[in-house]
């Protein structure tokens, strides 16, 4: 109810950033996800898309992130990140040795979302309004040391916020105190539900092809 009325928060640090850079970036994601990342031609602009096994079996289900043409940001499952990247690994040695695949277990994450999410968040950073108020959604912006995307998987609107791991707790202690609720990932998976998204390990998985 705090997201779909006003504003809540989850920890989702337990999700996996995975940063790819190098010439032929592009290239590899076209063969690696099932989405085409042709669409991303906008910096800070996403996309989400299926990791898929050499048979279409599904690995995972994603967001990337279009940065540069050498730079792009994956975020990954948390239950599936050793998979992915074991995955990735094979794929990159095969057909992209000269990419570099870089996990950012140095970075935390913070899904804050409801009508009134933005709006918050901005009182907390000042200064991220101007960096983020002309956002669509599924894209996003560097503030500082902040990458801000308008996504979250609750169907509701909102940001996300990836940030070096040390600022998660006072900024998470800033938000309560602005009055965003924190919820528990039980309320992130109804708010799902509610907005029909899937769910890795349920609705797809390593049988199930997209």
């Amino acid at each position: 109810h705090a997201v779909s009325r006003d504003a809540g928060m989850f920890d989702v640090s337990h999700m996996r950033v995975v940063d790819l850079e190098g010439a032929g970036a592009r290239g590899f994601l076209r063969l690696a996800l099932a989405n085409n990342v042709d669409k991303l031609t906008v910096p800070g602009k996403a996309l989400y898309s299926c990791l898929l096994r050499e048979d279409g079996g599904v690995l995972d289900d994603l967001i990337v992130y279009f940065l540069r043409e050498d730079f792009f940001r994956l975020v990954v499952n948390a239950g599936t990140a050793d998979k992915d990247l074991a995955w990735l690994g094979k794929l990159l040695a095969a057909h992209a040795p000269g990419l570099s695949l870089k996990p950012r277990a140095d970075l935390a994450m913070i899904a804050v979302q409801g009508p009134n999410a933005r709006a918050r968040l901005w009182q907390v950073l000042p200064g991220s309004e101007a960096a983020t108020a002309a956002l669509k959604p599924f894209s996003a912006a560097a503030f500082g040391d902040v990458f801000i995307a308008r996504t979250g998987y609750t169907g509701e609107d909102g940001f996300e916020i990836v940030l070096p791991a040390g600022w998660a707790a006072p900024i998470w202690e800033k938000l309560v105190a602005a009055g965003v609720r924190p919820c528990g990932l039980g309320a992130r998976d109804t708010l799902r539900l509610e907005a029909g998204m899937n769910l890795y390990g349920q609705d797809m998985d390593e049988t199930v092809t997209p």
